[in-house]
């Protein structure tokens, strides 16, 4: 480790500190990040200086500060991903005709955040702000399929966590897994008419630095529209990937 920079070092260390349920000691920290203990300290001092780690002195063991949640408080302040995302959508909508949204999960449901639309579009139920059942909507389907299992079944205990709109898309929980593997499998997620009558959608995930599920892309037309939904789906699978480079964040393997 000798050769790698102190800032990357001191960084790393951060985001092992994120990672982790509560405060960890220096020698466990030196061991899991492959650090001699003497450097360790060295670094977990000059982050105390700075406000970004804390050592609690009972427990002999150290945690994040609360510079580095301002930092966090700041990324979000300035909507990264809603910039990120939006000259995305903005030409899949220009080049595509068809409606472009970013969404993201908020419990059992999608929450829109970016809606691009083309001129004389019909109007859809989907604007910013607005939430829609996630098991229902590609865009929620989209990152379902990716989050684990344990979490999936949390969110979905039973067939009231359902909600219908036209009498289409999973009802229970095992309906639900089987919809979330055929469209991690195939790479993107598909709606016809289970929000709305007449328009169909396709969407895929974009993900973080940890693989996790981030936020989807999505792509909306009227079902008679002559268009195949691969091709779409190709289209915002190239642009969530894009999004996912944007984000620094990394496709899951497996």
């Amino acid at each position: 480790m000798s050769h790698v920079p102190a800032a990357t070092r001191a960084l790393r260390m951060l985001r092992h500190l994120a990672g982790r349920s509560g405060p960890v000691s220096a020698s466990a920290l030196a061991s899991e990040l492959g650090l001699p203990r003497s450097s360790a300290y060295q670094l977990l001092e000059a982050l105390a200086e700075e406000g970004f780690v804390v050592h609690l002195p009972e427990e002999q063991r150290w945690g994040l500060g609360v510079a580095a949640f301002e930092i966090g408080s700041a990324y979000l302040r300035h909507d990264p991903l809603e910039r990120l995302a939006r000259p995305l959508l903005s030409r899949l909508c220009e080049e595509t005709g068809a409606t472009a949204h970013l969404g993201i999960l908020h419990g059992r449901d999608t929450l829109y955040l970016l809606k691009e639309q083309p001129p004389h579009a019909p109007t859809l139920i989907t604007g910013v702000g607005v939430r829609l059942p996630a098991h229902l909507t590609a865009s929620g389907r989209a990152l379902l399929a990716h989050l684990p299992r344990a979490q999936v079944r949390a969110l979905y205990p039973g067939a009231a966590s359902f909600v219908d709109r036209t009498g289409r898309g999973p009802a229970a929980p095992g309906e639900l897994r089987e919809v979330l593997a055929a469209e991690r499998r195939q790479g993107y997620s598909l709606e016809e008419g289970q929000v709305t009558d007449g328009f169909s959608s396709v969407a895929a995930a974009a993900f973080d630095h940890n693989a996790a599920p981030a936020a989807s892309i999505s792509l909306t037309v009227p079902s008679e529209r002559p268009v195949t939904p691969t091709a779409l789906a190709s289209r915002a699978r190239d642009a969530a990937a894009e999004l996912t480079r944007r984000l620094g964040g990394r496709t899951p393997t497996g």
